[in-house]
């Protein structure tokens, strides 16, 4: 049986190849056996029948080494057949808990995974409620339901209401500037142009559809969305169909 070691400490591993060479093994030696069996059957002495006549005298009707080796063979065989059984009973024991081991191997790393992505996504500062269809925050991808973590030089460490973002946007048109989002649980970094477009502002995510709610956390109070006057510091766009919907 091939077998792959693993490290220095003679531990090894078996594979659904092994399982079958066994297999095969063990389909060979049932046809010796049978095959065998058939020379015994031939002579209608089988396994125990005798060999010599009433006298004592090896029988002249049968050949009698013929016999003796089909019958030593079977046994040899025999044996063959049950250590071969013992060998694949075991290498399906291990082959299952290979395969269990391996499934809660990445189970435990999918998990590990989730939780230091989570640990390290850092909390938005504002949400996209909606992005008008054709605004250059269409063109980057700026889609519903993201959250902002970055927008330029905004993070969520120096970030203290909408203005800066307006500041930003102000004095950026015309030059790209980079944008972290949280989307489905992952980052997603866009390049966002502010500039004049078909509909009022540089944004065209800040529409009538629009509004940017910043979570404020608080032991007291929790997350509580942004007063509605600093929703619409940005622009007020023309009522355009919205993008990504």
């Amino acid at each position: 049986m091939k077998m792959t070691e693993e490290n220095n400490d003679g531990n090894s591993t078996i594979t659904m190849e092994d399982v079958q060479s066994l297999i095969k093994k063990k389909d060979t030696i049932e046809e010796q056996i049978k095959s065998y069996y058939d020379v015994l059957e031939d002579q209608e002495v089988g396994m125990e029948g005798p060999l010599v006549d009433a006298e004592g005298f090896p029988r002249a009707d049968v050949n009698v080494y013929q016999i003796r080796t089909a019958r030593h063979t079977i046994s040899c065989l025999q044996n063959d057949h049950k250590a071969i059984m013992v060998e694949i009973e075991e290498a399906l024991h291990r082959l299952h808990a290979l395969e269990k081991a391996k499934r809660e191997q990445d189970q435990a790393e999918s998990q590990t995974e989730s939780m230091e992505q989570e640990v390290t996504l850092p909390s938005p500062f504002a949400r996209v409620d909606a992005v008008s269809q054709g605004s250059p925050a269409c063109q980057a991808g700026l889609r519903i339901s993201d959250e902002i973590i970055a927008f330029g030089s905004i993070n969520t460490g120096n970030f203290q209401n909408l203005q800066n973002i307006a500041s930003v946007v102000q004095h950026s048109e015309g030059r790209p500037l980079n944008v972290t989002v949280i989307r489905n649980g992952q980052k997603t970094q866009m390049g966002l142009t502010p500039q004049r477009w078909s509909g009022r502002g540089l944004l065209g995510s800040l529409s009538r559809a629009v509004n940017f709610k910043h979570r404020f956390s608080n032991k007291d109070h929790g997350d509580f969305p942004v007063p509605c006057k600093e929703r619409h510091l940005l622009a007020v766009v023309e009522k355009v169909p919205n993008c990504h919907t």
